[in-house]
């Protein structure tokens, strides 16, 4: 009852004229980038996340939201249409998506997938709305070491269920930690390893180092891509045929449970909940063959998980200050960069913005319902303009954001640099979401890990004398140990083939 008065109140601030303009201007970025090939929703915000500064940290939070979910709609008219994944989670949704467009049935899987993305991320949000005040308080009863062990549980996900290796893996967050020392120690006043540059005495900026890793990345990637453009189909029909609403219903409500449940967990990302959901309705239907020439489960299951996933995964921001996949690391740099701390506190000490924030991702989710398939042929027409023409114009977005994060040359130096290197990643199949996580929690785990030992006298394994600490590190540990031995697995299996052929 609590958590409802809290968020009517939210629907007061969110529905003001400037709030809802912003949350307009977020779901419709987020659907741009969702349907342009190769951005995705993490290189989207991280570029767009400079415009926020000077604004209203509720009004900067709804917009940066409002991309993220935004853009999980968006990738799917493209996958239907052209056979063409804006983003990552909509890869599964071209395996029957497109096929049901080749049928001339176009209208049917985007209907369909924004009507699943409608019930799963207003779900999602609910979940958020109830259940992040109850984790909230929970929270308030851990110390520095528990949280300190949280932190390593989530950076041990995201090192073991991320990479291809557990070595790359771990190379990216060693990389991570190193950089986030960069600066003045916050316990001691010591400056770490800045070579004498001023610069560097505050370390690098985390809106700066997003933009390089992500949004130039992508950039660079994509310009080696040379793509065709293919005419979209007409989109009619809408909805699913009388016999195909109660399969579709119960996808969706599978999706929905399954998503959320993922976004709990630190490490995950959108894809995960896609493809479980798409591999979950091809075990239970009755004709597992029709999957891949056209189901209309393989687009209302996937599509439904990867926008609940949204939601779930706003609850270990919220709640416990962590953020659980690299987009999520981007908001909760915003939250910084506005003087907002998310954690247990959040709710209590920002309770005006938190249920503001929560009441228009209701709305966001309303008016990307009513945007997704009436306008979808505009959409899909988008998608077809020339990425060599988009080149100029994202570049130049980036390097303006970037100088306007202190006005300053540096920032935009160190934008490229951190492009290059984001660029040779993806050459070599290193894994970003470890450096980024571990760079954003670097300064945390320290500050945590400094104040606990502070507590225990030195002495580290007095983390697993208290309960809560103790267990989330013993899990941690079984978890690295498990990803060592599945690695090594992987290595004999391919060992053993190399020698066969």
């Amino acid at each position: 009852m609590e958590s409802f008065v809290h968020l009517l109140s939210g629907f007061s601030t969110a529905l003001t004229l400037e709030n809802l303009v912003y949350c307009l201007l977020g779901v419709t970025a987020g659907m741009l980038v969702g349907i342009l090939p190769g951005l995705g929703p993490t290189s989207g915000t991280a570029i767009l996340l400079p415009i926020t500064f000077g604004m209203d940290p509720i009004s900067a939070i709804i917009m940066l939201s409002g991309i993220y979910y935004g853009a999980m709609y968006g990738g799917t008219i493209t996958s239907v249409l052209i056979n063409t994944p804006g983003e990552a989670a909509s890869v599964i949704t071209c395996l029957d998506g497109h096929p049901l467009a080749k049928q001339g049935r176009a209208g049917t899987a985007l209907g369909v997938a924004g009507i699943g993305s409608f019930i799963g991320g207003t779900v999602s949000i609910i979940g958020l709305a109830f259940l992040g005040p109850v984790i909230a308080r929970m929270a308030l009863k851990f110390g520095p070491p528990e949280f300190f062990a949280l932190m390593v549980l989530g950076l041990t996900l995201v090192i073991g269920l991320i990479g291809k290796s557990l070595l790359t893996g771990m190379m990216a967050a060693v990389l991570g930690l190193t950089l986030s020392m960069i600066g003045m120690d916050t316990m001691s006043g010591v400056v770490r390893f800045s070579f004498g540059e001023p610069q560097l005495m505050n370390g690098f900026d985390f809106v700066t180092v997003a933009m390089g890793l992500f949004g130039l990345s992508e950039i660079l990637t994509n310009a080696e891509i040379h793509t065709k453009a293919q005419k979209a189909p007409k989109v009619q029909g809408l909805l699913p045929r009388r016999e195909e609403w109660r399969p579709t219903l119960m996808s969706i409500g599978r999706g929905t449970g399954l998503g959320f449940l993922v976004g709990l967990l630190p490490g995950s990302n959108s894809v995960i909940p896609a493809i479980m959901s798409y591999s979950l309705e091809k075990k239970l239907a009755k004709d597992p063959a029709r999957f891949g020439k056209g189901a209309i489960e393989g687009v209302a299951g996937p599509e439904t998980a990867n926008n609940s996933y949204c939601g779930g995964a706003l609850i270990p921001l919220f709640t416990l200050g962590i953020p659980s996949s690299p987009t999520i690391a981007v908001i909760l740099g915003a939250f910084i960069m506005h003087g907002l701390t998310p954690g247990p506190t959040l709710f209590q000490n920002n309770p005006d913005f938190v249920w503001a924030v929560i009441a228009s991702m209701f709305i966001g989710n309303f008016i990307l319902l009513i945007m997704n398939v009436p306008m979808a042929g505009l959409w899909a027409k988008i998608a077809t303009i020339p990425f060599k023409l988009l080149f100029p114009i994202i570049l130049m977005i980036s390097i303006l954001g970037a100088y306007s994060v202190n006005n300053s040359l540096w920032d935009v130096g160190v934008m490229l640099a951190f492009g290059i290197i984001g660029y040779f990643m993806k050459k070599v199949d290193i894994p970003m979401a470890p450096l980024v996580l571990t760079f954003v929690l670097g300064k945390l785990m320290e500050d945590a890990l400094m104040q606990s030992l502070i507590i225990f006298n030195g002495n580290f394994f007095s983390f697993f004398q208290r309960p809560i600490s103790g267990t989330i590190l013993a899990i941690s540990i079984l978890i690295l140990m498990i990803s060592f031995i599945a690695g090594l697995k992987k290595k004999k299996e391919f060992l053993a083939n190399d020698v066969e052929m």
